[in-house]
Order: structure tokens, then C-alpha cells, then sequence
């Protein structure tokens, strides 16, 4: 392809702001990566023995 007598090369995917658009326009494989880290990040939190159940379940009602 090219713009203003540039040539750019067809690729499948690439990363944008963060963000892997395919040539389908779908970010949703970022969105579940995103997801995954985030429920793991506070997995860790609600398995920790240091925390009251008390405590344990204002943190998921906040969370979730």
C-alpha cells in the first residue's frame, strides 16, 4: 500500500498505544489479557492469611 508515495507493508497485527488491533479491528484479546492480569492481581489479596474474612470480603464486594 502506499500513502503519499510511502510504501507501507500489510501486516496481521501490530501494537498501538498498548493495544494489538488486528486487521479486523478487534482488540478483544487485550481486553481478556487485561482482564486475567487484574484477577490475578487481586487473587493474591483475597488468598492472603493476613486479612480478616471480614476484610477479605469488602475488598470483593469492592472489586467486583
Amino acid at each position: 500500500m502506499k500513502i503519499d508515495n510511502s510504501p507501507f507493508q500489510r501486516v496481521e497485527e501490530f501494537e498501538y498505544l498498548r493495544t494489538t488491533p488486528t486487521k479486523q479491528n478487534s482488540i478483544q484479546e487485550k481486553i481478556k489479557s487485561r482482564l486475567n492480569l487484574g484477577n490475578a492481581s487481586y487473587q493474591n489479596i483475597l488468598s492472603s492469611s493476613l486479612l480478616s474474612k471480614h476484610i477479605k470480603v469488602k475488598i470483593y464486594r469492592t472489586i467486583i
